[in-house]
């Protein structure tokens, strides 16, 4: 009976030490313990440039109403809410928002193709406006073009609560808000170690960042950008099987334990 004492001392060694730590659960901490504390972040982040797969919305408002129904396919719906909750804005935004094509253009009506791959959205609104300027209004007409992304699109797996595609109807999106909208990480998931694949003109890059440290929202792939992947790996315990919590440890350890005395029992009787 003494082995089987320390086969269960061992067990329970082994068990606590595949809890996971509250360190690896708790999200943006501090090094130091402070009432208060200034995250400085760059003000001077570089401006998004527009991708291949990006949507855009494109709007052109000016004095004479009947010529902007010509560029503005969804005019008619502009400024409109729905009776439920006041979405019909947003969803025209993305569904009859301007898609760019595989070789950087978008297609407008009238206007016909603009190749928009790389310009930041207030560079696109220059173009338009240069165009509109040249074919159809005059300096009188008092355009206004607005041109924005028609909401952030994301793909989010592994250990979250809601993995999939998501589309997001703002234009500023961090990392910890898309992984809220997913239903948080799972508690077997690593927040030390969340991958972000990204999109960029020369091909995909891949970029690691550590959620469980504050300094995290300082990084530049803290803000999610259109069409991103983020991957949440498994801890090795779920890989392992063992407990996430000490309860579930000590339930693994206590049937473990219960298997080994019984077989051990049974082989002495024969």
């Amino acid at each position: 009976m003494r082995s089987l004492t320390y086969i269960f001392y061992i067990l329970m060694l082994l068990a606590l030490t595949s809890c996971i730590p509250t360190k690896d659960l708790t999200y943006l901490q501090e090094n130091t313990k402070t009432d208060d504390s200034l995250i400085s972040i760059d003000l001077q982040q570089r401006p998004y440039r527009v991708q291949i797969n990006d949507v855009l919305s494109l709007r052109i408002k000016a004095l004479d109403q009947k010529l902007v129904t010509l560029f503005n396919p969804s005019s008619s719906n502009a400024g409109q809410e729905s009776e439920s909750g006041g979405n019909a804005l947003d969803e025209g935004y993305y569904y009859d928002g301007f898609a760019v094509d595989r070789h950087g253009k978008i297609r407008v009506p009238t206007l016909g193709e603009v190749n928009v791959l790389g310009y930041t959205t207030e560079e696109i609104r220059k173009i338009i406006e240069q165009k509109l300027l040249e074919d159809y209004f005059t300096e009188e007409a008092n355009i206004f073009v607005t041109v924005k992304l028609a909401g952030i699109k994301y793909t989010i797996a592994g250990e979250v609560g809601s993995p999939g595609v998501k589309v997001e109807l703002v234009e500023k999106l961090s990392l910890m808000d898309a992984i809220a909208n997913s239903g948080d990480i799972l508690i077997t998931g690593d927040r030390k170690d969340v991958v972000i694949i990204r999109q960029y003109p020369g091909g995909q890059r891949v970029h690691h960042l550590d959620l469980t440290e504050i300094e995290s929202m300082q990084s530049p792939y803290y803000n999610i950008q259109p069409n991103d992947l983020i991957l949440v790996n498994p801890l090795p315990q779920k890989s392992l099987g063992t407990g996430t919590t000490g309860l579930s440890s000590f339930t693994t350890v206590l049937s473990i334990f219960t298997a080994l005395t019984t077989t051990i029992l049974l082989f002495t009787r024969l």
